[in-house]
């Protein structure tokens, strides 16, 4: 299983139900032929993109909470989609380590986001991992 692979095609099954409205089933399905993603990438990227889906007003709350000044629709959709995943991942899997998460996320940011992207996400991210250790 390959999670980073998981997590790009899960940003990309949000990206495209934050546009366009498209149920992340189809766009995942169409990810997992053209990556050739294995079972193990699949269930992962299913569980992520289906569980960001299914708590958004709950993520989205937590991320507005921490954005001070920065309204969710004013962000960027991947900015915004990868802190979705992040913020999910801190939610619903304990079992992933913190660092792992935000690292994760900060890498998604510097490869799809623009210049400023890891650093804000990491901010976010960053101070919402913060006040959950407290």
């Amino acid at each position: 299983m390959k999670r980073r692979a998981a997590r790009e095609m899960a940003l990309k099954a949000l990206f495209a139900y934050d546009l366009g409205k498209n149920e992340p089933g189809t766009v995942l399905e169409l990810l997992y032929e053209e990556e050739n993603a294995d079972t193990g990438t699949r269930e992962f990227c299913a569980y992520l993109a289906n569980g960001a889906v299914m708590n958004i007003v709950r993520i989205d709350q937590k991320i507005a909470g921490y954005a001070r000044e920065w309204a969710l629709e004013r962000m960027s959709a991947v900015d915004r989609n990868i802190m979705r995943i992040a913020v999910f991942e801190l939610l619903f899997s304990p079992e992933i380590p913190k660092a792992v998460i935000i690292n994760e996320a900060i890498e998604l940011a510097k490869a799809y986001g623009s210049e400023e992207s890891a650093r804000f996400i990491n901010g976010i991210v960053g101070n919402i991992i913060k006040d959950m250790q407290e």
